[in-house]
């Protein structure tokens, strides 16, 4: 059973964060009728609460009325509109809202929670293996390759960097959450590495002239609806001949965009087909591959590259 959210803000008030502490006692041990009664409890103290409205909203999913969970996660995001704790996906997952993207700040916060663990929790829990199957996909459009400038977006602690260090001469990399940068200069693999928004760095990179001749995303798009804006991007940074290689994940059968309850997007082949000819990028490769586990099953998944023209 899944606990309550690990995200805690505290209400300012030691009564109604003692009744959301006991909330998740009473969680822990199977009775979820109890848990919402005491964080009920807690909001009548402080209606204010952020985590005790989001950890409502979960419960009242658990116990099968979503109706009620999607009110509690609207005032979970009213109470704390930078949405640290990702009310606004639950409320797309439940199609309460239309899609959109992902709260920055619910982002940073997740992977700035994540980032001591992040590596063996990823590789050793979940069987990671995008930066293999990105330099497998890329030795397959490249054999042999290696590249003057490499640009690893969403680099996170630096797995994929890890990857591609021998294969790049300069190897830059970008990612939103600063303590997930912080793991990642620990390696010392990087030549470059900044913290910030990936479409705002890129625009940065291409009025600065910058150019790569090759961008990886390993990852990334799960976090993103639509790779279209990103691809575009990137084919203005990219030199001529340059690619670009990225994973998604997928959903058989699906064209589209699909956020799953995991409250990652997934990604349908045509889609990905899509951004790339809007981007003006030549596709080398499409083909289909996991990088990573769920409940001790593959995710199925996407890998692709494309070249500049």
């Amino acid at each position: 059973m899944q606990l309550l959210s690990t995200l805690f803000l505290s209400s300012g008030d030691l009564i109604a964060d003692r009744r959301y502490a006991w909330a998740q006692d009473c969680e822990a041990k199977g009775d979820l009728a109890g848990a919402a009664e005491l964080l009920e409890q807690a909001l009548e103290l402080t209606p204010g609460y952020a985590s005790a409205w989001f950890a409502l909203g979960e419960l009242r999913e658990k116990l099968g009325d979503t109706t009620a969970a999607a009110v509690a996660y609207r005032r979970a995001r009213e109470a704390d509109p930078e949405d640290r704790h990702g009310a606004l996906l639950n409320l797309m997952r439940l199609g309460a809202v239309a899609p959109s993207g992902m709260p920055p700040v619910y982002v940073q916060t997740l992977f700035d929670h994540y980032a001591p663990e992040f590596d063996r929790s990823l590789v050793e829990g979940l069987s990671y293996s995008a930066p293999q199957v990105l330099l497998a996909a890329l030795e397959a459009a490249k054999p042999g390759g290696r590249f003057a400038s490499v640009l690893d977006l969403g680099c996170g602690t630096g797995l994929a960097g890890s990857a591609f260090r021998n294969r790049a001469d300069t190897l830059i990399g970008v990612d939103l959450s600063p303590r997930m940068v912080e793991q990642a200069r620990r390696k010392e693999i990087y030549d470059r590495l900044e913290v910030g928004d990936v479409l705002e760095f890129l625009a940065a990179e291409r009025q600065a002239g910058n150019r790569y001749a090759l961008v990886l995303a390993a990852d990334v798009f799960a976090y993103f609806p639509h790779i279209a804006p990103i691809a575009r991007a990137v084919a203005a940074v990219l030199t001529p001949g340059g690619f670009f290689a990225f994973t998604v994940e997928t959903r058989e059968g699906e064209s589209g965009v699909e956020l799953g309850e995991g409250l990652r997007f997934a990604h349908g082949e045509g889609h990905v087909r899509a951004a790339l000819e809007s981007a003006g990028l030549n596709l080398v490769g499409l083909d289909s591959a996991s990088t990573r586990t769920e409940k001790g099953f593959p995710v199925p998944g996407l890998v692709a590259v494309a070249e500049n023209k």
